[in-house]
């Protein structure tokens, strides 16, 4: 059976996100998601109305890839460099609370845990979420490119 290591990161995050968008209303965004920065690195909120969902996607992904993992460590995955003038640029984290809201709603939907001392883990029903998809992901893509067998 086919995992998330044998398919591409961006064409599992599509997929995901278009199952979270149909299947899972816990992961809805907050009213206030638009009005937001999603980190003190950025300069405008984010354009794509989907956004919110590629983040739950995302997030989804990195914690199938690091087992298990906490919000300090996501927050500065998703952060950036900022531009501080002629002073240079300095390393920023990424925003907690939409880290946190994400987080919290895939949880309520069944596909998250928190573990003590460890972090977020998936749960059985976020596995095989995700390794369902990437199956149906390869398949796609093995009609497309039959040449192309595997990934990775």
């Amino acid at each position: 059976m086919p995992t998330v290591y044998d398919v591409p990161a961006d064409e599992l995050i599509r997929r995901t996100v278009e199952y979270l968008r149909e299947n899972v209303f816990e992961a809805s965004p907050p009213p206030w998601s638009t009005l937001v920065k999603t980190s003190s690195h950025t300069d405008n909120p984010p354009q794509n109305p989907d956004y919110w969902y590629i983040r739950c996607a995302s997030l989804l992904r990195k914690i199938y890839v690091h087992r298990s993992i906490g919000i300090a460590h996501l927050r500065k995955e998703y952060g950036g460099r900022t531009s501080r003038g002629t002073v240079g640029k300095h390393k920023r984290r990424g925003g907690g609370v939409i880290i946190m809201r994400c987080l919290k709603q895939l949880e309520a939907a069944g596909l998250v845990k928190t573990v003590d001392k460890k972090g977020r883990m998936l749960t059985e029903k976020g596995i095989s979420l995700l390794d369902g998809l990437a199956g149906e992901v390869l398949k796609r893509l093995e009609r497309e490119a039959p040449e192309l067998k595997k990934y990775g």
